[in-house]
């Protein structure tokens, strides 16, 4: 065996041979979950490992940069270390951190912020993580991949960097009751000899289940994602399903023949019932559709949208834009502090939605535009428009340069980032702070995935006088 004191790095090749054992001490865990371990500076990752451990490591790949490896003995075990027997949890990446103690989850997030701005040599204290007092059985959708094993169709999750199901009815982060509704519809699927698809042949029907449940509402939406746009037995489906889920008040067929990863396609039918369920939000109805944008986890997301709004120190004479507005969920809720709020969003659909749950809450001091947000921002600060406050809440991409260089242009006092992935975050920040902002006050990361590496991060910058 191999003691990484010993190793030598050969010219111009890895420290490291495939099938080879080594034994080292974990000292830091990817984004991805997996543990670290380093051999003359050159990194092994490895599921189910954390910091401080020592394990024995044997070698599965190796790159020109860094290698892959399984733990084959764990010699020292770290204190912050749970065990659960679901090990696929953490094999899957449904949750990589589920072996990690919820208090050393949330500092591992902290410190994740912290280190990422550090790295852009930003200057700020990040806050301890808000967390959750249950940190289990928490997300309101599930988009759940199905395949034939052995004959028979079965629903599960992808082996982590494949397409290869691992059937299972327990996703431990979902709400138990989508889990029982996944596990309903595909037994359904089943005495109707109804095939999945199968990616390489092109061939069978079934895609995906998907699974939306209010949190406050109870109300279930039930989508079968198809290959073909015929979906047999129909009549059968709704009556089984409809006697087997109390809760069911919107199932959906959607219909995706391209040749994607994602998921969902563009073509909805409503089965039976709505075409969208609801749910509550800071004492706020929304309509939910079957590919609207919702946040996962209800019980952290008004907490992370009072402490924006908090954060934001808004006013009633305030006027403020809020980018990538969604179903208009930021807009509506904070409404009632300000004058007015103009949401912009790209997608359609979801400003549809936006306009719906405008109406529907009686709130007449908001207006939503369907456009990129960078480009209406641009037109906006053409126009003169100089909102006090601008939220944004981009997707995991960040933003772009030209958005930013918008908000500046418009005078803009107090910029309001909502971020899930602060390594955009951070990147952006740099270039805030050289459009003429500072960061006000602490970043703060809150617990929106449990379990997983992933976190919300709300950061305030005010405009330099």
């Amino acid at each position: 065996m191999a003691k990484i004191n010993r190793v030598m790095k050969a010219k111009g090749g890895a420290p490291v041979k495939k099938n080879e054992t080594i034994e080292a001490t974990v000292i830091d865990i990817t984004y991805q979950g997996m543990g670290v371990v380093k051999i003359d500076q050159y990194p092994v990752f490895v599921p189910d490992a954390l910091p401080g451990e020592l394990i024995q490591v044997g070698i599965t790949k190796v790159l020109k940069s860094y290698a892959f490896g399984r733990l084959v003995k764990r010699l020292k075990a770290s204190p912050d270390r749970v065990e659960n027997k679901n090990k696929a949890l953490i094999t899957s990446g449904i949750a990589p951190l589920v072996n990690l103690k919820y208090s050393a989850q949330l500092l591992f997030k902290q410190n994740q912020v912290q280190q990422l701005f550090k790295k852009m040599n930003i200057d700020v204290t990040v806050a301890p993580t808000i967390g959750m007092e249950n940190p289990t059985a928490y997300r309101n959708k599930a988009q759940v991949p199905v395949q034939e094993i052995n004959g028979q169709l079965e629903t599960g999750f992808y082996r982590r960097g494949s397409h290869k199901l691992v059937p299972t009815n327990h996703f431990y982060i979902q709400d138990p009751k989508i889990d029982e509704a996944v596990s309903i519809v595909r037994d359904v699927l089943r005495e109707l000899k109804i095939s999945a698809y199968d990616e390489d042949t092109k061939k069978g029907t079934i895609r995906h289940i998907m699974v939306r449940r209010g949190y406050y509402s109870h109300e279930l939406m039930v989508v079968i994602i198809t290959h073909t746009a015929k979906l047999l037995g129909s009549d059968i489906i709704i009556k089984k399903l409809r006697e087997q889920l109390p809760e069911l008040k919107s199932l959906i067929h959607n219909v995706n023949n391209k040749m994607t990863n994602v998921i969902m396609g563009e073509d909805n039918r409503v089965m039976w019932g709505e075409d969208h369920i609801h749910d509550q939000l800071l004492d706020l109805d929304f309509v939910i559709g079957p590919n609207s944008f919702y946040q996962v986890n209800p019980q952290t997301t008004s907490v992370l949208y009072q402490l924006a709004a908090d954060k934001a120190q808004l006013k009633p004479q305030d006027v403020v834009v809020d980018a990538y507005s969604g179903i208009g969920t930021i807009t509506l809720s904070i409404a009632n502090r300000v004058k007015k709020v103009y949401g912009v969003e790209i997608v359609q659909q979801a400003v549809a939605d936006a306009q719906l749950n405008a109406k529907n809450n009686q709130i007449s001091n908001v207006s939503f535009i369907a456009k990129d947000a960078p480009e209406q921002m641009a037109q906006w600060a053409a126009e003169g428009l100089k909102p006090d406050v601008v939220f944004v809440d981009p997707p995991r991409k960040g933003l772009t340069e030209d958005l930013i260089e918008a908000i500046s242009s418009m005078d803009t006092k107090t910029f309001v980032y909502i971020s899930c992935n602060p390594a955009t975050l951070a990147r952006d920040a740099a270039q805030i702070i050289a459009a003429g902002y500072h960061i006000d006050g602490d970043i703060q990361p809150l617990d929106q995935f449990p379990q997983t590496t992933h976190v919300e991060t709300v950061a305030v910058f005010r405009k330099n006088h």
